[in-house]
């Protein structure tokens, strides 16, 4: 058997006796949800669980003075940031902000690699954000938001992680990169849902996840996984034959306004502007 196969056997072993090891949140992600989810928690004691990360702190800063916020006065501290944001937001906000944390190796192999999908991650997030923006102006009663689809957008690459960890322990493995691309292609779906499920995200989530990439999964109702395939397919992530009758179907489904949108001015300001929260 191929180092390849074997690989490959291993890794759907794994996933199918739930021995695969998944990916934790990161610590900061945890105690922000933990203290959102309190119904005593309030802003400047929010404020406080996010001061322990400064990085954390300056990202949330920066997400309160972007444009996407809609807002032109300047915040200069984490509680005025925190209070702009709001309780409701900044679960999902905050979260998605630590998820770089997790594409990280101290192998230089690997590091390339997750440096590559963090990179696709936040391409496919900057134009599903944007998208979701438009999508709001004019359906003003979803229960779409704008903070889950910032979320969603960042975890919905995730199943990646396990496989190039698993791959570490392979290195001759990489010198085929078209076997990386196939194992990522059949599984990274399948171990997306199962850290979201570990993590105790909700179902959008794991829909996210689990279909974004399965060609079957063609849901009639308009969800967050339209706006991360208008993401992926605008990007050339998500390969399609023909990438104009790919978006089209967005464009009939109600979630674009038309296959120009996202390439008119205005629609490229507020794709610059999301861009500048991720910079």
């Amino acid at each position: 058997m191929s180092t390849e196969n074997a690989l490959l056997t291993i890794l759907i072993d794994r996933i199918n006796n739930d021995t695969l090891v998944l990916p934790t949140l990161p610590e900061i992600a945890v105690r922000v949800r933990q203290a959102a989810d309190d119904p005593e928690v309030n802003l400047m004691q929010m404020a406080d669980v996010i001061s322990h990360d400064p990085a954390l702190a300056a990202r949330m800063i920066k997400v309160a003075n972007s444009a996407f916020m809609g807002r032109t006065v300047k915040v200069s501290n984490l509680n005025q940031a925190v209070t702009r944001i709001g309780l409701r937001q900044i679960k999902n906000i905050a979260t998605a902000m630590a998820m770089e944390q997790l594409f990280v190796s101290h192998n230089k192999l690997i590091k390339t690699y997750m440096d590559k999908a963090w990179d696709k991650t936040l391409k496919v997030a900057c134009q599903a954000i944007t998208v979701m923006d438009f999508y709001l102006r004019v359906n003003k009663h979803t229960s779409m938001n704008k903070d889950t689809i910032t979320l969603a957008a960042l975890v919905f690459n995730i199943g990646v992680l396990p496989i190039l960890t698993e791959a570490e322990r392979h290195p001759e493995v990489f010198a085929n990169p078209s076997f990386l691309a196939h194992a990522i292609q059949k599984l990274a779906g399948k171990i997306g849902g199962a850290i979201m499920r570990e993590w105790d995200f909700t179902d959008e989530f794991v829909e996210v996840a689990e279909s974004w990439s399965n060609p079957n999964y063609k849901p009639d109702h308009v969800c967050y996984v339209d706006f991360i395939r208008v993401g992926a397919i605008a990007e050339g992530i998500l390969q399609v034959s023909d990438k104009t009758s790919a978006l089209q179907l967005y464009v009939d489904k109600g979630v674009l306004r038309s296959l120009e949108q996202l390439s008119d001015d205005v629609f490229l300001d507020v794709l610059e502007d999301v861009k500048t929260m991720f910079a």
